[in-house]
């Protein structure tokens, strides 16, 4: 009988696990390929975008980018502005070899917004999240970057 009873709680668990799961959750990590680039493009070229997130190597920089709004145009430009300061540079999706996805950001000034330049590996996406990672090619550093939908 109790082996009967953790055997049902068991279940209605994982049932509640399964359910809370957001919707909005497209896919994760190694199921991201190059057959999500049209929807992914389309979810970043539809509004405005902040930085909920930027770690460079376990530092957290997210405050140097509060504040500005990101907008990723069909074009390949990429701008952001906090309402003071604008900066223009480019964005682009393209695959590699293995059909991994890359999200490829390009600015050339200022510093801070230097540091985001780099092809990021899509982590995470939804309608209104976008998270991405950079891993050093030997290994010794990980970045994380993150986009939400204002």
């Amino acid at each position: 009988m109790k082996r009967r009873i953790i055997c049902m709680a068991i279940a209605l668990l994982s049932i509640g696990l399964i359910s809370s799961c957001s919707e909005d959750e497209v896919k994760v990590d190694e199921e991201i390929t190059a057959a999500d680039m049209a929807s992914i493009k389309a979810t970043v070229e539809s509004g405005d975008w902040s930085i909920s997130k930027y770690s460079d190597d376990d530092i957290d920089e997210t405050s140097n980018y509060v504040g500005f709004s990101f907008r990723f145009n069909s074009d390949g430009t990429l701008g952001a502005t906090d309402g003071n300061t604008s900066v223009s540079g480019a964005w682009s999706m393209t695959t590699s070899e293995a059909d991994e996805l890359d999200f490829n950001i390009f600015f050339t000034a200022p510093d801070i917004f230097e540091e985001l330049a780099d092809d990021w590996e899509v982590l995470k996406y939804s309608s209104s999240k976008i998270e991405l990672i950079d891993i050093s090619d030997d290994e010794s550093s990980t970045d994380y970057l993150t986009f939400e939908k204002k």
